[in-house]
């Protein structure tokens, strides 16, 4: 099989083991059942910006060609900091993307991908914010109205644990059991009275305690772990191959090394495979 186009993060769907396809171009390539057999991903020397299309020298924050990087509201810095979310200032790049996706329920989550972290969410994307991030447990522990509020909630968070995957250590295995629960309901007590200081600034209903959520376990096609874990880049190499050992997160785990899809995206890849 040999298939060309546009490449994006590969779409996840949470079942036993998650189930992923990758997009090139108009075509979803199910990639659980290429697991086993010998792939080759080689670049074509184009990129095409994930938001406008056009033809781009040079990928920005994951996909963007410089002008989308430099006005699209997804590219803003509140989108890595969404403390600093400053809609309500009235200087949002795109008030209406800012309503459909800021001014929306957000939620304060715990997960394990590489040790216990912190995150946040849309509603909108639990569970693919999971599985993006190689988690294998997760527990949503807050829901609050807006983005700005899940900033300045895990900002409280972020002082007493984790922020960050550590995405080499993600890829070398299953990562002890952390127990959320109990992690959640220390947090719970250790922050409240910052916590009320959040609530007091954002108003009532902001902050809604999940104090009865349920873990969600996350397993992942893969056959093999690598020891090593050596990362793959187009831009150094336009060829990848190998035997695929498996998939978590967004990252293709193969014999030669792993590569992570989602930092591609854009690029015009053409995949042959044996089936």
């Amino acid at each position: 099989m040999q298939l060309s186009g546009p490449m994006e993060k590969m779409k996840t769907r949470l079942e036993q083991e998650v189930q992923y396809e990758l997009p090139l171009g108009e075509v979803l390539v199910p990639m659980n059942r290429l697991i086993g057999t010998s792939i080759v991903l080689e670049y074509q020397q184009q990129i095409h910006c994930v938001a406008c299309g056009r033809r781009t020298s040079k990928s920005f924050n994951q996909g963007f060609c410089f002008p989308c990087f430099r006005t699209l509201p997804q590219c803003d810095s509140c989108i890595i900091k969404p403390e600093q979310c400053h809609y309500h200032h009235g200087d949002c790049r795109d008030a209406s993307w800012g309503e459909e996706n800021c001014l929306t329920d957000h939620y304060v989550y715990l997960a394990n991908s590489s040790g216990g972290k912190v995150g946040i969410t849309r509603g909108t994307q639990i569970p693919t914010r999971w599985m993006d991030q190689g988690a294998v447990q997760a527990l949503p522990i807050f829901r609050v109205r807006d983005r700005l509020t899940s900033g300045l909630v895990e900002v409280v968070m972020k002082a007493h644990v984790a922020d960050k995957t550590s995405w080499q250590r993600m890829l070398k295995g299953v990562p002890e059991a952390v127990d959320l629960p109990a992690r959640r309901d220390a947090l719970f007590e250790l922050c409240d009275d910052e916590l009320q200081e959040v609530v007091q600034q954002q108003g009532d209903g902001a902050v809604e305690w999940l104090k009865d959520g349920e873990v969600v376990d996350i397993h992942y096609p893969v056959k093999q772990y690598p020891e090593k874990v050596k990362s793959l880049n187009f831009d150094k190499s336009a060829r990848v191959e190998g035997v695929l050992l498996g998939i978590k997160g967004q990252y293709l785990i193969l014999d030669s090394g792993v590569i992570n899809i989602r930092k591609f995206g854009g690029y015009e890849v053409q995949l042959t495979t044996e089936l």
